[in-house]
């Protein structure tokens, strides 16, 4: 089970007087080992999920349980190892995810009432184990906090679905509050025009544009009214504002496709290999719909699209780093929590 982090306490009576308030800071997830046993557990949670896979029907059960499941763990246990944390044996993204949780403790340590804790919406530590551990803590009221700056049903949505079936096992619950998208947030745009400029002023290059990748998704779901599509655009319109650029110098891009639908598009890959092939050879690439580094910028991103736009005639690619537990990006966080804890707090 995972721990509260630990707050610094205010005398006993006036820790009393207030309600105890939880906040549970909530990402994606992460296999719990980078092996092939450990990452089919972590895709089966994930693809059986109907938020992610629409139609879980006979056919696509049959293909996850028979195809899917019995090839993939052992090829993307490979990509995790290229990444792996190996001083914590774990992923950089729950490496990080504790960070935020801790830096945001230490943040909000002079609200006596107030306790942090993390979890994953698929693999560990879970969204129950977090609840609970919050509940065991006195905590009345439960903030919680969806770590993805666009909504779409697929991420956002799942976080809630999980988090109302944990309390629907609870005949006490906790009064609720969960926090919006904040793909046009000033100090989320701020944070990412801050992070791209510190990380192109320490290149021995100059970047002829950037590309930002967001993580794609089926163009059927945008159909049927997932505002997915139109908060990546806002989010990049935003920060080509904030930066001084055209749609021609920042480019728009969604990555991570699987099966054979339609997904949104472009498509990074292809603009990866288009640009090379135009004459492109410098670009730097920005993924503004991940709050920390995983599988699909630290691997997907900054080593396949690098070695895909360098086999096609680029030269120089840089992968810009997630906000992560940046000073930037605990603002980011910091803001949006106590913003939504107003009344609260």
């Amino acid at each position: 089970m995972n721990s509260v982090v630990p707050l610094e306490t205010a005398n006993p009576a006036t820790r009393s007087a207030l309600p105890r308030v939880g906040v549970l800071l909530i990402n994606l997830g992460t296999p719990d080992t980078a092996d092939a046993p450990g990452v089919r557990v972590y895709l089966k949670e994930f693809l059986s999920d109907a938020r992610v896979i629409e139609d879980q029907g006979l056919i696509w059960k049959l293909v996850l349980n028979g195809i899917i499941l019995r090839s993939r763990p052992r090829t993307k246990a490979l990509d995790y190892r290229k990444i792996w944390n190996t001083e914590k044996n774990e992923s950089p993204l729950k490496t990080i995810t504790r960070s935020q949780a801790h830096k945001l403790a230490a943040a909000l340590s002079d609200r006596s009432n107030v306790a942090v804790d993390w979890a994953m919406r698929y693999g560990n530590p879970s969204i129950k184990a977090g609840i609970d551990a919050l509940i065991a803590e006195g905590c009345e009221r439960i903030l919680a906090a969806p770590l993805y700056p666009q909504y779409s049903a697929s991420t956002s949505a799942t976080v809630c679905d999980e988090v109302f079936r944990v309390l629907a096992r609870l005949r006490n619950q906790p009064t609720l509050r969960v926090t919006p998208p904040y793909y046009e947030d000033e100090t989320y745009i701020e944070a990412l025009a801050i992070s791209i400029e510190t990380h192109l002023a320490t290149l021995p290059f100059k970047p002829e544009l950037i590309v930002a990748s967001f993580h794609g998704m089926p163009k059927s779901y945008v159909d049927k009214g997932d505002p997915y599509q139109q908060h990546c655009i806002a989010t990049t319109e935003a920060l080509r504002r904030r930066l001084g650029m055209d749609a021609t110098k920042l480019l728009l891009t969604f990555q991570s496709r699987f099966g054979n639908d339609e997904w949104l598009q472009p498509y990074t890959d292809k603009t990866m290999e288009r640009l090379g092939k135009e004459g492109v050879r410098r670009i730097a690439v920005v993924t503004p719909g991940f709050s920390a580094d995983c599988l699909e910028t630290l691997e997907e991103i900054a080593q396949e699209n690098a070695e895909i736009f360098k086999h096609n005639g680029g030269e120089q690619f840089s992968a810009i780093p997630c906000l992560n537990d940046s000073e930037p990006g605990m603002d980011v966080i910091r803001s949006l929590v106590l913003r939504e804890l107003q009344g609260w707090i």
